[in-house]
């Protein structure tokens, strides 16, 4: 009997799966590895919301002009884009009719949408009549960019990142460009003096 009990006793030792864990070095090891990888993953998702948040904002502001462009040829008048706030882009902006043609966004006027804050990081500017004390953006009934004045004039509007610096400033930046004709085209500079694009390809 007990020799019949120590061999199942035997055979049921002999049944077990040895299992063997991760040593303190091979711990150590991936713990190392795993921290590697992430900082090589962290700068490239950085740059991944950049880019995403100035992509958002560009195309934002696009479709707000053309939507401007296009009111003002299916209705017959003058359609603009104004800051909210009526000086700076990043506070926003209005797209409307300017059904009393008085070149001021009023109660009476057609709103057609109006955009809220963009991101803290990013800051709007523009050139021409886009510019100075009472910026805005106007297309006449044939789709034109005009001045109130009613001349005909190309408008940039630049989007740019406010928490960078040196050569990445031009990397994370993005200019509209507004043609005479009303036509609209997104590029990235490719440095300070490539004010139109010229040097870049477009976006």
């Amino acid at each position: 009997m007990t020799r019949l009990g120590l061999t199942r006793a035997g055979r049921t030792r002999a049944g077990l799966t040895c299992v063997r864990g991760f040593t303190l070095i091979e711990l150590l090891i991936t713990l190392v590895i795993g921290g590697i990888l992430m900082m090589t993953a962290v700068p490239a998702l950085t740059t991944f919301k950049r880019n995403a948040e100035l992509t958002s904002a560009s195309n934002t502001l696009i479709s707000s002009i053309s939507a401007a462009r296009g009111e003002a040829m299916k209705r017959g008048m003058n359609a603009m884009v104004v800051p909210s706030d009526g000086v700076n882009w990043s506070s926003g902006w209005l797209v409307f009719v300017d059904v009393n043609r008085n070149f001021t966004y009023n109660a009476s006027d057609n709103t057609i949408l109006s955009q809220n804050t963009i991101a803290s990081t990013l800051t709007v500017t523009g050139t021409n009549i886009a510019s100075g004390g009472t910026p805005y953006i106007l297309f006449d009934a044939s789709g034109y960019s005009k001045t109130k004045a009613g001349g005909f004039t190309p408008v940039t509007l630049t989007i740019a990142r406010n928490d960078v610096s040196g050569t990445d400033v031009y990397s994370e930046m993005r200019r509209l460009k507004i043609a005479q004709t009303g036509r609209v085209r997104t590029c990235k500079p490719a440095n300070a003096s490539d004010t139109t694009c010229s040097a870049s390809v477009e976006d």
